[in-house]
């Protein structure tokens, strides 16, 4: 794991994770080439590195290699994206580094994140550097605009990505066919002093504190000792939207989102009282509120 000394500037900062020694060099080199002014703060070696080094140093993107021994790169996303970095509390932009071009390459399109292929061909690299910049530069615009509010240009939400990452890159079933996700269908709460078991279909939200998770129906208010970052990758993203990084919420639960007096999104519920609130990086889900 190698850090960078330099203090903190204006220029964009970037994190490098690749296990190959010559492929982060290789990399770091073209990078140079297309993006002159990206300062590259650190480089690791495999996943856990790369989310300490993230942690650390709060970069604004971060180039991950998608097969690494130990925590591949699909795993340290998700570690990222359970995160508040930054000064100003958004998630990096990602970058995954793949030798994989048919299934990855078609959920990368999607949005949420971007790719580079290996070896890293200056051309494709020109193209994602431009489209990191470009929303490097919406996002200083919409914080302009918006008192800091992120309005990312209808990206998917990351957590729906690498659930289709992780299906396309490892999900291959018997003679090649996609195997489909095998979601949560039903959780074993405690609900005063007895253990029910909950439908997933009837869940409205979760709630995570630094020991439990709050399980709530229309009729059940219950707890589980599973938190928030492992449920993500049990439960159906389309059925469910992360929010902020200790809340999960229905979508078809959700009556409507309106804004506080200090410009936060709310998340009304139908059914409950409840008020969820929307963390800055996770804002874009509801674009133009």
């Amino acid at each position: 794991m190698t850090t960078a000394s330099t203090p903190r500037s204006g220029a964009p900062r970037a994190v490098l994770a690749d296990d190959e020694r010559l492929m982060r060099e290789q990399l770091r080199a073209r990078l140079t080439e297309a993006w002159p002014e990206l300062e590259i703060v650190a480089e690791a070696r495999n996943g856990t590195e790369a989310v300490e080094l993230v942690e650390q140093h709060r970069p604004d993107v971060v180039f991950l290699d998608i097969r690494m021994p130990g925590m591949t790169g699909v795993d340290a996303a998700r570690q990222i994206a359970q995160m508040d970095v930054g000064d100003d509390g958004v998630l990096p932009e990602i970058v995954f580094i793949t030798a994989y071009d048919q299934y990855a390459v078609e959920a990368f399109e999607q949005g949420a994140a971007d790719y580079v292929l290996k070896p890293a061909e200056r051309e494709r690299l020109k193209v994602t550097v431009e489209r990191i910049r470009k929303r490097l530069a919406d996002r200083q615009a919409d914080d302009a605009s918006d008192g800091g509010e992120r309005d990312s240009a209808a990206a998917p939400p990351l957590q729906q990505l690498l659930h289709r990452l992780s299906g396309q890159l490892g999900g291959l079933g018997v003679a090649g066919v996609q195997a489909k996700p095998a979601y949560l269908q039903w959780i074993q709460a405690t609900v005063g002093q007895a253990i029910q078991m909950i439908p997933v279909d009837e869940v409205l939200f979760f709630i995570s504190d630094e020991k439990y998770t709050r399980v709530q129906t229309a009729t059940v208010e219950a707890l589980i000792r599973k938190p928030i970052k492992e449920l993500v990758d049990e439960i159906d993203p389309q059925r469910f939207w992360q929010i902020h990084r200790s809340t999960l919420v229905a979508v078809n639960a959700i009556a409507g989102v309106t804004r506080d007096f200090r410009g936060r999104q709310i998340v009304a519920v139908k059914g409950h009282t409840q008020k969820l609130e929307v963390s800055r990086s996770y804002a874009h889900l509801f674009k133009g509120m």
